[in-house]
């Protein structure tokens, strides 16, 4: 079974110093059929004015990855971190039994442009911890950012999941196999793509597939970058 989740049916939220979308319920907006998918229960694209940002707030009990589009987020916690992540660098903050940081656009002059995802652990209560890696010098079409044992350097989720970046160029194809009682779910950050052949995604686009199969991506004229979560 595939569902569609269009762009343009995203909710929305503009607040001025931030614009946001939401591809399940958050906040606010709220939409009964769309709450979340599988364990994956997250995906706000969000664009923050330069110099804004989200002041210090918790968390509990939730894996939460930064996956920046453009420009730059500043991050601070209670763990004591303060980095900047970039374009190519992914960050993950498992709660545990409870965080609090804050993310504010580092640029004076520019947008930063991210998606920030939430996914429920399979273990609740630990101690907070903080991940960041960079893999924009990491050449391979299925770039694993995320799994349950940090296999190929990629960062360590509480939850049997695995997080793929893929990437296409002009006139490219690749096909990814979901295991029989998996499930995935596509997010296009940025280009456009076709997907089984028939399916036209373009940026903002997210595909839920359930029950397993064999996944076609291919492209025409235009270069893809998308996410890709294996899910049970």
């Amino acid at each position: 079974m595939i569902q569609i989740r269009k762009n343009s049916d995203r909710g929305t939220a503009d607040y001025g110093w931030l614009h946001a979308k939401y591809s399940f319920s958050f906040g606010e907006y709220y939409d009964p059929k769309f709450m979340g998918f599988r364990k994956l229960r997250v995906i706000n694209e969000d664009k923050v004015e330069p110099g804004q940002g989200f002041p210090t707030h918790a968390h509990k009990n939730m894996e939460i990855i930064t996956y920046i589009l453009s420009g730059s987020l500043e991050h601070k916690d209670s763990l004591g971190t303060g980095s900047v992540i970039y374009p190519g660098e992914v960050q993950l903050m498992s709660a545990g039994n409870g965080i609090r940081h804050s993310e504010y656009n580092h640029s004076k002059s520019e947008l930063v442009h991210l998606l920030q995802i939430w996914i429920e652990p399979n273990i609740n209560n630990e101690e907070p911890l903080y991940q960041q890696q960079d893999f924009k010098n990491k050449n391979e079409k299925f770039i694993l950012l995320v799994s349950p044992n940090g296999e190929r350097n990629s960062l360590k989720i509480k939850q049997d999941i695995k997080l793929y970046q893929g990437n296409l160029e002009i006139n490219e194809s690749l096909k990814y196999k979901v295991e029989k009682e998996r499930h995935a779910w596509i997010q296009i950050a940025h280009g456009e793509m076709i997907l089984d052949e028939q399916i036209y995604l373009e940026q903002g686009d997210g595909v839920a597939i359930s029950d397993g199969d064999i996944l076609n991506f291919s492209t025409n004229n235009s270069q893809c970058q998308f996410l890709l979560f294996d899910l049970p």
